[in-house]
């Protein structure tokens, strides 16, 4: 039968089992075996047992032998963790101790079914068992039995986070212990109070019970208590992040447990030493102790397979850390394959959740999604409701990754619904704060202040310490977005208070860097290097490496705000020392570029640009394997991170290196798609980042720690050096340039404060680059201006600013345009200019659209400009349709687009049309791999802020987000057009939903696109789609080029000659 007391921390039992009888001699045996446990357990005279087994005759004794037999049996299910079989043996166990009237026979199978509904997470049905045997224990006047049902209460309340309620049934099993005298119990129930303390946040207390137990141990002589003591000393200081304490407790018990000769116990010390050294960034240190730990439990066959399985999973943490991910892979697959093979279906699912978490960490969102799911299957299947919650809430992390917002808040509902279920208020109060997190992201800071709100109560109300103190810290951020920072700093004060109430330190020093943040914006920047310098002492003294250089570059943000650069220089060093000793390849970045900028405001910019190359190089090569920075990492760039690529291309411009430029110009394409998506891997071209010259690469090794008056002394080599190289070395064109055809040419506006650069790309040419001078401000009202005379069919307001941009973009690079024979211009605009419709720019006599065929480039390093075969038309075309004058789904009635897909179905034979209603996700999605062009005659939006914000709507109402459009599985198809969508509704940006719908379209397989900047009346839609159709009926034709010669078509009509009709559509793709 199950023993009701205590292990080594709050989750640990133990068990103890009678052996089956095969003849009446064992019987007895067994019988008296059992008297003897009852009698040290449970305090029953043990002549009273054995009397009461001498009546062996009576009818009575055989069904009590089958009952204590069903306990068997439920006992040995416990054993190999079938808990489900153990609960049916102990309900028909107590349903025969009830109809024999024996109360003792059926405490023990309440008690039992009270322990496997809390192995399966269905806490409250183990309160309910615990409390009807604890009821007995009180009848029959059981005090020892009595102290460990209260105890057990108090573990199931653990388990549902509901800490104070765990609290005052430990501190009822505490004082029956200490009425019978029971030290050793009570040492016991001491540890489970403090642990329950330590998950309340409230690490005094939790450390104060913690020593009254050691103290209690080390009085009874009792050394195996006294290192358990130490070891919980250990985690509550683990949590507390101060890790060296953790390695000093971890080698006092681990002393203790090699005299004892606890292996188990010499081996979890082990394991505990490698969480240690993990934390504090010494991986292999870690690895090592980790290795020992899983060596000792396999050498001494001790058993505890959980920290051998574990042991492998953290050793892939910290290859991960140090950036050896085949290791990291390897590792994590040996231990998700330990649990497997020991058939533990719940460690399983966790270790599912945990590579789930492992795969987030380095971007592969996916195949985190992936796991959770396959973790989800179990715990549904296990009826485990807490594993579906958490493994719900992974998966809406995953999507929340990679940008797909909406999604993550679907999950992140389903799994609130759960934890509400559940009783489980702490997650509830989390999971409110994702909700938040996930609102913060799509820009509606309003919202994210309300579930931090909700959170925050929460947190409050279940006396939560450490979540509150996150979650006023989450408003504090939202309300720093929203830009009011009295508040922001308000609440980042309130949650620094708690966190020195609960001696917090880690808590401490990120809200001084939150603080120090916002007075550094508000530029009171004495104030903000005050509270870097606290968040730096605390993180030292902490052994916290990675906050220690946040602090450190934080440190050298503000003195770039006094320009005092060397002393900048200083600060972002030591970061970077420290961010390559942890192999964070990201902060690695992030430092190079911070010190790029300060190496340009010296006036050394030769020694900038290879601080900004080597900064990109970095982000380049890991882009593959990890995600973006989180948004918190972002705040410690001097601008955005994209904004660094922007300084290294002004740089290298007013350099004449112009070859270069134009490489970081497109890799911005990228990282500006990273940025928006959050899901990009880039490719083998991007992954080689920005090449240097000969002479960089002889220096490059000397950057780390390079000071001020030694960069002088670089700048002045490399000068020196460069200037020596001829222009075709300098601007060198990369191979795979090369395959563009003549005629066609890459243009790469780059919009910079002061003045606006013009780079021209044509084969067998070097690159060239002019320079406009207008400012910003005044490019982005022209831009307006012309994007608003466009819109109105009626005006004639754009032609001044059609004639102007023309002068700015094409004016310039016009004779380089006529000498290159150009035909075609591969169009990559930056910022606003993405609103902007090049064909619509005019020279006062003729359209740049007459004159050229226009394609939108995503970037030319993701470009494949192989020759393509010219399209045989097999259409799926789906048409929105309507009423005119008549909203439906909260649009306008499209009724013009039945007739739009009506027109290409008589014209396309092999096509199918979908119509209104017909036209869903659904169906639309089953019949894709049958067509090579999609036509969507329906409305779509492509807004400013993030990709779920942008969307394409069917006929009966359904939605896919511009994020979700990875889903589709299109191998067929080469075009996809929108005919009926727009840009920038309510204002414009910088364009990337544009990009970003080009580069979703690119990334499922689709060659090219075409959508509209803004929405065209249904006539003029249909007349220019009848057009484009025309000329691609008659084969032998490009997109771009049947799109050119529709354009033209419309042009020299009477009715639609106005560039509303014809100049809002545009291709996007390589165009060739």
């Amino acid at each position: 039968m199950d023993c009701f007391i205590l292990g080594d921390n709050w989750r640990n039992r133990f068990s103890c089992s009678i052996g089956r009888v095969k003849n009446k001699f064992e019987v007895f045996m067994r019988k008296i075996w059992s008297a003897t446990i009852l009698t040290v357990l449970f305090g029953l005279p043990l002549q009273i047992v054995i009397s009461e087994e001498a009546r062996s005759q009576q009818s009575i004794q055989s069904r009590k032998t089958e009952a204590g037999n069903l306990l068997d049996k439920a006992i040995d299910q416990r054993q190999i963790k079938d808990y489900q079989n153990a609960i049916q043996f102990d309900l028909k166990a107590l349903s025969i101790c009830r109809e024999i009237k024996d109360i003792q026979c059926e405490s023990f199978a309440l008690n039992g079914l009270g322990i496997s509904h809390d192995r399966l997470g269905q806490y409250q049905q183990a309160i309910d068992y615990h409390q009807r045997s604890l009821a007995i224990f009180k009848q029959t006047g059981n005090l020892k039995a009595e102290g460990s049902a209260l105890n057990n209460l108090g573990l199931a309340y653990d388990s549902l986070k509901q800490y104070q309620q765990a609290i005052d049934f430990y501190q009822q099993s505490l004082a029956v212990k200490r009425q019978i005298g029971d030290l050793k119990g009570e040492g016991n129930t001491l540890r489970s109070l403090g642990n329950a303390y330590n998950r309340l946040g409230q690490a005094q207390k939790a450390i104060d019970f913690n020593q009254q137990s050691l103290e209690i141990f080390k009085k009874i002589g009792d050394r195996y208590g006294e290192a358990a003591a130490i070891n919980n000393l250990g985690s509550i200081y683990f949590e507390l992040e101060q890790y060296q304490k953790v390695l000093d407790l971890n080698q006092q018990s681990l002393e203790i447990f090699k005299k004892i000769g606890d292996r188990s116990g010499e081996g979890k010390s082990l394991f505990n030493l490698g969480n240690a050294y993990r934390k504090l960034g010494k991986y292999q240190e870690a690895i090592d102790f980790y290795q020992k730990a899983i060596a000792l439990f396999r050498q001494e066959k001790v058993s505890d397979r959980h920290i051998e399985g574990d042991s492998f999973k953290y050793i892939g943490d910290a290859y991960r850390s140090l950036g050896q991910y085949q290791k990291s892979t390897d590792a994590y697959a040996q231990s998700l394959a330990f649990f497997v093979k020991m058939g533990d279906r719940h460690s399983e699912k966790d270790l599912l959740n945990d590579l789930g978490t492992a795969y987030m960490i380095v971007g592969e969102a996916q195949k985190a999604i992936n796991f959770y799911n396959r973790s989800l299957e179990i715990a549904k299947q296990t009826k485990d409701i807490n594993g579906e919650g958490n493994s719900l809430i992974g998966i809406g992390n995953g999507y929340n990754s990679i940008g797909q917002y909406q999604r993550a808040l679907e999950f992140y509902q389903q799994a609130l619904v759960l934890k509400k279920q559940e009783g489980d208020r702490q997650s509830e109060a989390k999971l409110l704060g994702n909700l938040a997190n996930a609102y913060d992201y799509l820009g509606d800071y309003q919202k994210a202040i309300d579930f931090n709100q909700q959170s925050a109560d929460i947190f409050r109300k279940i006396n939560d310490l450490e979540g509150l103190g996150k979650s006023l810290n989450n408003l504090g951020s939202a309300y720093n977005s929203l830009g009011n920072s009295s508040k922001a700093i308000a609440f980042h004060e309130q949650s620094l208070a708690i966190s020195k109430q609960l001696r917090y330190t880690s808590g401490e020093a990120t809200s001084f860097n939150n603080l120090g943040n916002i007075y550094r914006g508000l530029g009171q920047i004495q104030k903000a290097i005050e509270l870097y310098q606290q968040s730096l002492a605390i993180n030292k003294t902490n052994g916290d490496r990675n906050g220690e250089g946040i602090s450190l570059g934080n440190l050298g943000n503000t003195y770039i705000s006094l320009k005092q650069y060397p002393q900048a220089v200083t600060f972002y060093q030591q970061a970077l020392s420290i961010f390559q000793q942890l192999g964070d390849r990201s902060k690695e970045s992030l430092s190079y570029s911070n010190l790029g900028y300060a190496f340009s405001q010296l006036n050394q910019p030769e020694v900038a640009i290879l601080l900004y190359k080597q900064s990109i190089n970095v982000r380049e090569s890991i882009r593959k394997d990890i995600r973006g920075l989180s948004k918190e990492n972002q705040a410690s760039y001097l601008g955005t991170v994209a904004s660094s690529y922007k300084d290294l291309a002004d740089l290298l411009l007013k350099r004449g290196r112009i070859m270069e430029a134009l490489q970081v110009l497109d890799l911005l394409k990228v990282q500006e798609l990273e940025d928006y998506l959050k899901n990009i891997k880039g490719s083998d071209r991007t992954v080689q980042g920005v090449k240097f010259l000969a002479a960089e690469r002889a220096i490059s090794s000397q950057l780390s720690g390079i000071s001020v008056e030694k960069g002088g002394e670089i700048n002045r080599q490399l000068a020196d050096q460069i200037k020596q190289l001829p222009a075709s070395e300098i601007n060198k064109v990369p191979d795979y340039l090369q395959q563009i055809p003549q005629g066609t040419v890459l243009l790469y506006p780059l919009i910079l404060g002061d003045r606006l650069e013009v780079i021209l790309f044509s084969p067998n040419s070097l690159p060239i680059s002019r320079t406009v001078n207008i400012s910003k401000e005044k490019l982005e009202e022209l831009v307006r201006e012309f994007k608003a005379g466009l819109i109105d069919v009626g005006s004639e307001d754009y032609k001044e600013a059609a004639t102007s941009l023309h002068n700015l973009l094409i004016q310039p690079i016009e004779a380089e345009l006529i000498q290159a024979k150009t035909q075609t211009i591969l169009y990559a605009p930056d910022g606003i200019l993405r609103y902007v419709p090049l064909a619509a720019l005019n020279d006062g006599k003729q359209w740049l659209g007459e004159k050229y065929r226009i394609s939108n480039l995503i970037a030319y390093t993701l470009s494949d400009f192989s020759p393509k075969s010219k399209l045989q038309p097999n259409i799926l075309a789906g048409a929105f349709g309507g009423k005119a004058g008549e909203r439906k789904f909260g649009q306008q009635g499209l009724p013009a687009t039945l007739k739009e897909v009506q027109a290409i179905a008589n014209a396309f034979p092999n096509s199918s049309t979908l119509l209104e209603e017909n036209f869903s996700r659904q169906g639309t999605e089953a019949k894709f791999k049958n067509y090579n062009i999609l036509h969507f005659a329906t409305h779509a939006e492509f807004n400013t802020g993030a990709p779920d914000n942008s969307f394409i709507i069917f006929g009966n109402g359904d939605k896919i987000r511009l994020s979700e459009l990875t889903d589709w599985q299109i191998p067929n198809v080469e075009l996809i057009v929108l005919s009926a969508c727009q840009t920038g509704v309510g204002k414009l940006g910088t364009g990337v939903e544009i990009l970003g719908f080009g580069y979703q379209v690119q990334k499922i397989g689709a060659k090219n696109a075409i959508a509209s900047l803004w929405s065209v009346d249904d006539a003029g839609t249909q007349a220019l789609m009848e057009a484009f159709y025309k000329e691609l009926k008659k084969g032998d034709i490009s997109t771009t080029e049947a799109l050119h010669r529709a354009q033209i078509a419309l042009i020299k009509s009477d009715k639609y000659k106005h560039p509303n009709y014809w100049s809002a559509f545009f291709a996007i793709g390589n165009g060739l």
